[in-house]
């Protein structure tokens, strides 16, 4: 199982960074309608749901994997400079 999900990982790690928002922005609209579909009864996988959230988490866990590495080298250049 930890194979699977390290490999959905590095998919995500493989789109670039204006992609990545696009895909966040359409999983928060996914996830929104599948709650709606959740409270009208009318979902019939519940599971979809759980599954949502994950990529979610998996794009935001990208997203700030990226902001601190481009910290970390802002610092670094600065330290270099001093």
């Amino acid at each position: 199982m930890a194979r699977k999900d390290k490999r959905k990982i590095e998919e995500v790690r493989a789109i670039p960074d204006q992609d990545l928002a696009k895909e966040l922005e359409e999983a928060h609209r996914q996830l929104f309608t599948l709650r709606v579909q959740l409270s009208t009864r009318q979902l019939s996988n519940t599971a979809e749901a759980g599954k949502v959230k994950r990529k979610i988490a998996r794009i935001k866990t990208v997203q700030q994997e990226r902001e601190l590495a481009a910290l970390y080298q802002a610092v670094s250049a600065e330290s270099e400079e001093a």
